[in-house]
């Protein structure tokens, strides 16, 4: 196994030291700012809402102990992310603020409680209305007179974007309001969204022209409305559900549910299932029922809000920070949707694994529209788990069966159980291939994988004879984390190889000279412009990092990280590749100087001796070098004290993590090792040091405390 630590659990907020906590408030601001950006901004989410929702729990769990660490700045004092800079700003007249989320009952509970305290009234006078939670974008629409003047996203909530043109195509906004009683200014806010339905029907077309295929309803809905073409949203579609309000030169209503009811009279589309809801029990009873009916829903939605119905009331309880302290959003947790099983398909991997996936009626789960899941092996299949543990009460998965799909944080779901009463007759065992689907037919093999993992993986024996395998090193070279070179999708990867003209790596950076007989204009869906934006962007791959040049290699177990690791353990690619040739070689000192990197170990060295050992892999490599220029990993910080120095640390840190001991070091150019040998400059020990304390003292390294290390590097 590699040495690699596992994930540890996250230390209880109670128990980390100022120092400690100050370190992980500053990462997690970093992280969350960025997943607002990509989310609010870029409409490309990396993170599901459940990760990010654990985020921003322990980020404000940090600052509720140590309050002075809130600033202007702290994302908790933030609103979604700035515009983003493509349409005209607008400044909201009333700010655009979010809801607190509760994820449990007895969150829930709390929250009627508080109110109750704040206004000094039994519960039982105080209503609420409850509402679904619609998962879209959020939209502020401003009429003057009654016409519609203005329609803004809601940025950071301060300043939102201007797409007034894209949302008078919406059918459910009208461009005059309806009836009486309209005051002269009123703004209108709600949630702009695509139904399922639609957003699958819509990314059929994205497909069929090569264009675009959106990950979920919201990002197409947000997609679609960010637009700078008008008539592109109009061919989209989008409805609108409105729910609030901002700027009202006159109130006509007194309450929440009194103001869905104006919306209505106005022309508005509001959401049928809003209910009102008189105690705590009726709240946390409407989420269940919402709950079981979210599957069947038309559009996504990911919980319930529930606001204090008086609006006199809201304006007395008003605000904590930018959150009301009259309204609260109920997330559901992990959820789980039932749905058929069409077809069972076997995927074969860069290493040749074969990953069962299973093909689905579509469902929505977790906010985003499933199709495939990954069915893990075949033990999974047949109900056994990675021990030998029974799965399921033992019930396989058969193609017709329905399912319960679970989504909670995967980044492709999980079947979770079978519901053996919806069986149908006819659904039979599913058997795995003997044989490789790939045109050579060639053996599988069961290979035992490693504890933790869901049990067995059967594996094509064919390795780089295997066309499967060979498409797939090559989807993994262009991806965005190796060479990243546009305009290479699976499509064009697939049909390159299927000519004949990219079989290996450094066939990619030959096409151009290669093109006055391959002429890639004459092929349909390309020319003239988009061969030369192809030959553009892989011209501008030529220079590569290193650790991004080893990861796009695809050997075995060396993913992004321990190609990180190994790219700053040697430095340059000359180091590395003559580091390699001698541990194919079974040269023990090369070995053992690989081994002592921090986060490498016999598993990731076997594999790196086993590529480097074939002639076929050594000849790719050398082919591909002779295209490219790998640069040197980056030293951060050459002028620091241990710039250049190998680090251990052992023993318990008191001060920082581990890993924030070694990130530290590594930023100041250090070279952090696993092992301690005579090439080591310090061992940094703290309480319940061992055996690298006596090896430190065995080979005469300099042994520090924590505090030493803090002095030395200024931290």
């Amino acid at each position: 196994m590699p040495k690699s630590a596992k994930a540890k659990k996250p230390t209880d907020i109670a128990d980390l030291t100022k120092a400690q906590a100050k370190v992980e408030w500053m990462r997690l601001a970093l992280e969350l700012e960025g997943h607002d950006k990509r989310y609010y901004q870029e409409d490309a989410p990396s993170v599901t809402d459940a990760e990010y929702d654990a985020l921003r729990q322990r980020f404000n769990a940090i600052e509720k102990r140590f309050p002075e660490f809130v600033s202007a700045d702290s994302p908790s004092q933030k609103v979604g992310a700035a515009p983003s800079g493509r349409f005209k700003k607008v400044r909201h007249a009333v700010p655009m603020l979010s809801l607190d989320n509760a994820f449990a009952e007895e969150d829930v509970r709390d929250f009627v409680g508080r109110i109750v305290r704040f206004l000094k009234l039994p519960d039982d006078q105080i209503d609420f209305s409850a509402e679904p939670k619609i998962d879209g974008l959020s939209m502020s629409l401003r009429y003057e007179g009654g016409e519609l003047v203005t329609a803004a996203t809601r940025g950071d909530g301060a300043e939102g974007e201007d797409v007034t043109a894209n949302i008078r195509t919406l059918k459910d906004v009208p461009q005059k309001l309806k009836g009486r009683n309209i005051p002269d200014i009123c703004e209108v806010r709600g949630e702009v969204y695509m139904t399922k339905q639609a957003f699958l029907a819509l990314n059929e077309r994205q497909k069929a022209a090569g264009d675009t295929v959106f990950a979920n309803p919201r990002n197409s809905a947000a997609g679609s409305l960010r637009q700078k073409d008008p008539t592109i949203t109009a061919s989209r579609p989008l409805g609108f559900f409105a729910y609030a309000w901002g700027e009202m030169s006159a109130m006509p209503a007194q309450t929440q549910s009194g103001m869905i009811k104006w919306f209505e009279h106005c022309g508005f589309t509001t959401n049928p299932l809003t209910k009102l809801c008189h105690s705590v029990e009726e709240l946390l009873a409407f989420h269940h029922q919402i709950e079981e009916r979210r599957a069947e829903l038309d559009y996504d939605i990911d919980g319930v809000v529930y606001k204090v119905d008086r609006i006199d009331w809201e304006e007395r309880l008003g605000f904590v920070s930018r959150t009301p302290r009259w309204g609260i959003a109920h997330k559901f947790p992990a959820e789980r949707a039932m749905t058929v099983l069409k077809d069972i398909e076997i995927q074969v991997g860069r290493t040749g694994s074969f990953t069962p996936v299973g093909k689905l009626e579509p469902v929505g789960v977790g906010g985003v529209i499933v199709q495939n899941v990954t069915l893990h092996n075949e033990d999974y299949i047949k109900g056994i788990g990675n021990k030998g543990e029974v799965l399921r009460e033992g019930r396989d998965i058969r193609i017709g069966d329905t399912v319960v799909v679970q989504r909670a944080g995967d980044v492709i779901p999980q079947v979770v159980d079978v519901i053996i009463d919806k069986r149908p007759k006819n659904a039979a065992e599913f058997h795995f291939p003997k044989k490789c689907p790939c045109p050579l037919h060639t053996d599988v093999v069961r290979e035992e994988t490693a504890t933790g993992e869901e049990g067995s993986r059967a594996r094509c024996t064919g390795e780089f004879a295997c066309p499967f395998q060979k498409i797939q090193h090559l989807l993994l070279f262009v991806s965005r984390r190796a060479f990243d070179i546009d305009g290479l999708g699976e499509k064009q990867i697939q049909y390159f190889f299927d000519q004949g003209w990219v079989k290996e790596p450094g066939d990619i950076f030959t096409l151009a000279a290669r093109n006055a007989k391959l002429k890639l204009e004459d092929i349909e869906g390309y020319g003239e412009t988009s061969v030369r934006n192809l030959f553009n962007a892989v011209e501008a791959r030529r220079n590569i990092a290193l650790e991004r040049f080893i990861y796009a290699l695809g050997m075995r177990h060396v993913g992004e990280t321990t190609a990180l690791a190994l790219a700053r353990g040697y430095g340059s690619w000359d180091a590395f590749h003559e580091a390699c040739l001698k541990v194919a070689d079974g040269d023990e000192e090369a070995i053992a100087e690989m081994d002592a990197l921090d986060q490498i170990g016999d598993t990731v060295i076997k594999s790196i001796a086993s590529y480097f050992g074939e002639s076929h892999n050594r000849g790719i490599v050398e082919r591909l070098t002779r295209e490219v220029t790998i640069l040197d990993a980056e030293r951060p910080k050459r002028n620091s004290p241990v710039a250049g120095k190998t680090v251990v640390f052992t023993g318990s840190l008191e001060k920082m993590t581990r890993d924030e001991a070694k990130a530290t070091a590594e930023r100041l150019g250090a070279k952090v090792s696993g092992s301690v040998s005579k090439k080591t400059d310090y061992v940094v020990a703290g309480p319940g040091a061992g055996s690298k304390l006596k090896d430190a003292q065995k080979h005469g390294v300099q042994v520090l405390t924590e505090d030493e290390w803090l002095k030395l590097v200024g931290e």
